[in-house]
């Protein structure tokens, strides 16, 4: 490893003295650091690289859409569409719940067994 870490210096120090560095942007200015100590060490690497290609999270991407369905839901005057969308804001949050890992409260989990049932059982 030593080895390659001298090559890499020397080439540094080359790049240097030919001016490579000179005219870089933000040049003069202090490093805008981020504190990414809550993402795992392992991890780092590949977050920072999906969020510089604009790529979320499915959890942040389910929210987003969870936010939006319910600003549409303000506007919607059909009540076949607003039963439609309260029915995709409900399976969007179930789905929210899997992927966080976390269990459904006791409520939660009779509530939608029981809307689960009867569209079962009208069938």
């Amino acid at each position: 490893m030593l080895f390659y870490q001298k090559i890499v210096e020397e080439r540094i120090l080359e790049a240097q003295k030919a001016g490579a560095f000179d005219n870089l942007p933000g040049k003069g200015k202090p490093l805008r650091l981020e504190d990414l100590t809550w993402v795992p060490d392992d991890l780092r690497v590949p977050f920072i690289v999906l969020r510089n290609a604009g790529v979320l999270p499915p959890e942040v991407e389910l929210l987003k859409e969870i936010h939006k369905l319910e600003d549409l839901l303000k506007y919607v005057e059909d009540e076949g569409e607003r039963k439609a969308t309260l029915k995709s804001i409900q399976w969007k949050v179930i789905r929210l719940d899997l992927l966080k890992r976390r269990s459904l409260s006791l409520k939660r989990v009779q509530y939608y067994g029981k809307k689960l049932a009867a569209k079962f059982l009208t069938r």
